[in-house]
């Protein structure tokens, strides 16, 4: 594995700085605080990328909030036909009971939204009472699948980043800034 200072390199020009990103994340928690307004919601991450924009936003949420998590593993097979298909696995499910909560998923970035919108579909079977997405970081163009995006920090081109949760072979996460990523 590279040394620290081989992965520093990697470490390109900031995109968005803690600054943009904490003022950003206080509007969002703004919003969801007002929209939820005597109620209590569950935050719901997908691990590992999102967990910095969680924590952040959960300290700004002005309404009671309770925290889980969930870990998937999207994979690619090939059919007998030769058909690529694409697949979810739940690696680490809820740990709580969702039925009649307010379940608002929070995301570090949705591309094409199709393991999104599978782990949507089976979240709304388990029968909450609202479920909606936030998301830092958003590419709509790159969407394949329909999803109602709420809340959401800001668009971004399609290029590779670090920093603040979005890691590069497992580092460059801990970054307080977000970072074209050097490759």
């Amino acid at each position: 594995m590279p040394d620290e200072k081989d992965f520093q390199s990697l470490v390109g020009e900031t995109y968005l700085d803690r600054y943009a990103i904490a003022e950003r994340v206080r509007q969002i928690a703004r919003q969801i605080s007002t929209d939820y307004a005597g109620r209590e919601i569950l935050l719901l991450s997908i691990l590992k990328g999102a967990i910095f924009f969680l924590a952040d936003l959960a300290r700004e949420i002005t309404v009671p909030v309770t925290i889980d998590f969930i870990a998937i593993s999207s994979y690619r097979r090939d059919r007998r036909e030769g058909v690529d298909t694409h697949g979810v696995r739940f690696l680490k499910d809820l740990d709580q009971d969702i039925e009649g909560r307010d379940l608002l998923i929070v995301e570090d970035v949705i591309d094409t939204g199709l393991t999104l919108n599978y782990i949507v579909q089976n979240l709304w079977l388990r029968n909450p009472a609202t479920l909606e997405i936030a998301t830092l970081l958003d590419r709509p163009y790159r969407r394949l699948a329909d999803l109602p995006v709420k809340y959401q920090g800001f668009q971004v081109p399609d290029e590779f980043f670090v920093g603040y949760g979005f890691d590069y072979k497992q580092m460059l996460r801990g970054l307080p800034m977000i970072a074209r990523l050097n490759i």
